[in-house]
């Protein structure tokens, strides 16, 4: 077997889990139900695989705060922004940026850092716009 999957510390795997349920569509693969310091739980968001472990110092686990967030985002498109958006701040999520339209870019955006201490970047894309189109979009409002 092989792919990719991404991990993360969190000071408790179910609380987290139960919070991201409330936000994404997510699919449980594995959760386990030890006493906190020892669970973890494995679950796909949009068929990324994510896999949270419980903070456990002994273990060398230890996970980001709010006052000290490690400099990893993950970024999310969702079918509908303002809904999504609107779980996350409902459950006590932190709003760094607001859904932000960028129409020239054909996408909007929004960010928000969760009780876990992690940075989540939303967006919505709403026309493709080439790559091309996006640098020299970005040209023309630098040179302006």
């Amino acid at each position: 077997m092989v792919g990719v999957e991404i991990d993360l510390v969190v000071t408790d795997s179910l609380k987290a889990l139960e919070l991201y349920e409330n936000i994404f569509e997510i699919e449980r693969i594995e959760v386990s139900d030890l006493p906190k310091g020892t669970n973890e739980a494995v679950f796909t968001l949009y068929g990324v695989r994510f896999h949270m472990l419980d903070e456990n110092p002994e273990f060398q686990l230890i996970a980001p705060s709010q006052d000290d967030p490690k400099t990893i985002w993950f970024n999310v498109s969702v079918p509908d922004i303002k809904e999504t958006y609107t779980k996350a701040m409902s459950l006590g999520c932190t709003e760094i940026q607001p859904v932000t339209d960028l129409p020239d870019y054909g996408v909007s955006n929004a960010i928000f850092m969760d009780s876990f201490g992690y940075v989540w970047m939303l967006h919505q894309i709403h026309k493709v716009v080439s790559h091309e189109e996006r640098i020299r979009l970005w040209e023309e409002k630098r040179n302006h």
